[in-house]
Parts: structure tokens; C-alpha cells; sequence
């Protein structure tokens, strides 16, 4: 808000108009124009800027843009507490697991470590309802580029939906997830390293 005051201030200036002209022309206020620009103003509507921004010949544009994970709704945590529920109980489990890179925001929705035979790494990505098997497909790519130590289990809901997705997936996940629930679960059970990455559906 404050840089868009700055430029606001510059555009009208530049323009030839007082804040009292844009005030009227725009059906606001002389003083709140005035904290706009200093940016004293605490909150503002984006119909108000857009309206004081195209009296003086600007365009306000709002985009969104992607810098993180997603907050964890209840099914997916409920969907995480049952993986953790078939863990050895020698295995450790923590959730919301960032990133080893400053400043970067995502984080792995789960790990879990074991000791024996070495120390060993299971990062684990949830997903209750798979919307775009791509999109999934290119995030867990990156992530596992990103912070390469370790395997990758990408837990899934056992739902129709994805199944269908991640039958149309197999292709794809196959080469970089190629373990099934089944040997995913029992070596975990066991407290054991899983041996590679893999899908689970619970």
C-alpha cells in the first residue's frame, strides 16, 4: 500500500491534480486520499485504489503468486495420524518439516528417522484429494531435488477419485515412487528403512 501511495502521489503530481480533485472525482475523502499517499491508511478497499489510481492514469493490477505450502486442513492431518499410527515405535515422527534452504517456504508434511541399520530418512508428502496429478507430480519433483537426502512417501486417501488420478499418474510416479502400500508398510511397521521411495494409500 505504501508503494502504491508513493506512485499515486507521483502520478497526480505529474498529472497536475491536487488531492482535492481526486477526492471528488473518485467519490472519496480529501483526508483519506491524504494518508493514502503518506501510507498512514491501516486498511483500504482494491476498489477505492483502483478507482484513485484511474483518476490520476493508473492501472492497478493484483496477482497472486505461490510461496509455500498450503496450511494442513483436518482430513489431511487425520490422514497423516494414520500413517503415524503404524509406525515401529522406535521410529521418530515429526510434522511440517521445512526445506534445508534459507528463506524457502515449503516443508515436507511429514519425516520419519530410524537408526538401524544407519540413520535414515522418509520424507512424506499427504495429499487427501489429488486435484492435479501433474501439478503434484511436478511439486514433489522439485521438493525431493530441493532436499535429495532421503526417500519420498507420498501418502494418498484411498478414495475412487485417486486412484483414477493416480492410475493416470502411474507412468510418471513409477520410476521416481516404485514401492506399493504393502512394502512401504511393513518395513516401516518394522522400524525398518523402506529401501526406496514409494506411494501409500490409506
Amino acid at each position: 500500500m505504501r508503494r502504491v501511495g508513493r506512485d499515486h502521489r507521483l502520478a497526480r503530481i505529474g498529472a497536475g491534480l491536487s488531492l482535492r480533485e481526486v477526492a471528488a472525482a473518485s467519490g472519496s475523502s480529501h483526508q483519506q486520499l491524504i494518508r493514502f499517499e503518506r501510507g498512514d491508511l491501516d486498511r483500504v478497499s482494491i476498489e477505492a485504489m483502483s478507482a484513485w489510481c484511474a483518476v490520476v492514469g493508473l492501472d492497478l493490477a493484483v496477482r497472486t503468486y505461490p510461496t509455500g505450502d498450503t496450511i494442513r486442513d483436518r482430513a489431511q492431518l487425520t490422514l497423516l495420524e494414520r500413517l503415524r499410527g503404524e509406525l515401529h515405535p522406535s521410529l521418530a515422527w515429526r510434522t511440517e518439516v521445512p526445506l534445508p534452504i534459507p528463506g524457502d517456504r515449503r516443508a515436507w508434511d511429514a519425516e520419519i528417522r530410524g537408526g538401524k541399520p544407519g540413520p535414515w530418512r522418509v520424507r512424506v508428502e499427504a495429499e487427501t484429494r489429488i486435484s492435479d496429478g501433474q501439478a503434484l507430480d511436478r511439486r514433489l519433483s522439485l521438493k525431493a531435488r530441493d532436499d535429495p537426502l532421503g526417500h519420498v512417501v507420498l501418502l494418498v486417501s484411498d478414495t475412487r477419485a485417486n486412484r483414477e488420478a493416480l492410475r493416470r499418474l502411474s507412468d510418471g510416479l513409477a520410476a521416481d515412487l516404485p514401492l506399493g502400500t504393502r512394502a512401504v508398510l511393513r518395513a516401516l511397521r518394522a522400524g525398518q528403512d523402506p529401501g526406496g521411495s514409494g506411494i501409500v494409500i490409506r
